[in-house]
């Protein structure tokens, strides 16, 4: 395992900038998860720090030492992809033994390191047939001991999990969880999914537009979110946002007025703003409840009972929507009025 820090890292194709200005701390063992929607440059930072791509400028440090001229197979990395890449005429052994046959390893060293990966990852009994014959799980555990019998510095997996059905997708994350727990190694992965994020990592790095908005353990970030773009980003159901203006504020708290409702000793995240000046109060689904005499009232839209939980969409009579979602069953209809109440230390004012 290894220390990786990126310093000042920028990348462009022609006019357009992809990464801006990336610096970053990844401390050995550490899981790190790189997170946002489509485009945002996550997987492209992942190929800057494996060598796939060059950069335009910057400095990127693995193990304490500088790597940008150095090719992949010199950088101390293991990569897993979204797409399996296994070789479809060489058995699961001879996929996972390639990497250590080209660099020269001997028969009896391959042999030990690919029978101690496949202990690892419970797939001993696989390891004479092709990947014809394995099911997408088992092709991507093969791609994953392809990586583990390399003994790299740092593993760095791009979606490994995209290509997989839902009840496949938890089953694997689960295993990568234990993985990473068992053998203690610095991990990057790239995911767009905020549930892949919020329960494998340690530490998650939130981007958009090629910047970095936010660095910090999952519960910190989805209870002190920096700004509206990661507040929105992690939770599901998606975090609700109500327009009005800022009526005062002292230090980091703050009085809402917006939505026909005023809320006071909320917590003010864009300390730039002054009194009067528009702004929007973001309040969790999962932090609102059912209450007669509640501050928010919107007419139901959707009720989805999810056995867990019931979600409900509702719109206010200015016309935004909302959601609530509740652990218990609410009894409310499509088209009724429901009025919602929320503790004003769970909300936050963008």
């Amino acid at each position: 395992m290894a220390r990786v820090s990126l310093r000042g890292v920028n990348k462009s194709f022609g006019k357009v900038d992809v990464i801006r200005d990336v610096d970053l701390d990844i401390d050995n063992g550490e899981f790190v998860v790189f997170v946002g929607p489509s485009g945002c440059g996550k997987s492209t930072l992942l190929r800057l720090i494996s060598g796939l791509e060059a950069l335009s400028s910057g400095e990127i440090y693995i193990a304490d030492r500088p790597v940008m001229d150095l090719p992949p197979s010199k950088r101390g990395i293991a990569m897993v992809f979204q797409s399996y890449a296994l070789y479809p005429h060489m058995t699961v052994f001879h996929n996972m033994a390639f990497s250590l046959d080209l660099e020269g390893k001997s028969k009896k060293e391959i042999r030990e390191r690919v029978e101690a990966a496949a202990k690892i990852l419970q797939m001993e009994h696989l390891l004479d047939r092709r990947p014809a014959a394995l099911s997408g799980g088992q092709r991507q555990r093969v791609a994953i001991g392809r990586a583990i019998v390399r003994n790299p510095d740092v593993f760095l997996f791009d979606e490994p999990l995209s290509n997989l059905d839902a009840a496949l997708r938890h089953d694997t994350r689960v295993e990568i969880a234990k993985l990473h727990r068992q053998l203690d190694a610095t991990t990057i992965y790239v995911t767009h999914d905020q549930v892949e994020a919020m329960t494998l990592a340690d530490k998650i790095v939130v981007l958009k537009d090629g910047e970095v908005m936010q660095v910090g353990a999952p519960m910190d970030l989805f209870h002190n979110p920096a700004n509206e773009f990661v507040a929105g980003f992690l939770g599901s159901p998606k975090m609700n946002f109500f327009e009005g203006v800022l009526l005062s504020a002292s230090e980091q708290q703050a009085h809402f007025s917006g939505e026909e409702f005023e809320v006071d000793g909320v917590r003010l995240v864009s300390t730039t703003k002054r009194n009067g000046d528009p702004i929007k109060l973001g309040i969790r689904p999962q932090h609102m409840w059912l209450d007669p005499n509640g501050s928010v009232t919107g007419t139901v839209t959707l009720v989805e009972q999810l056995g867990t939980e019931t979600v409900l969409e509702l719109i206010t009579q200015q016309g935004t929507p909302f959601r609530i979602a509740s652990p218990e069953n609410v009894e409310v209809s499509v088209g009724e009025q429901a009025s919602f109440n929320f503790d004003p230390n769970s909300a936050h004012l963008f």
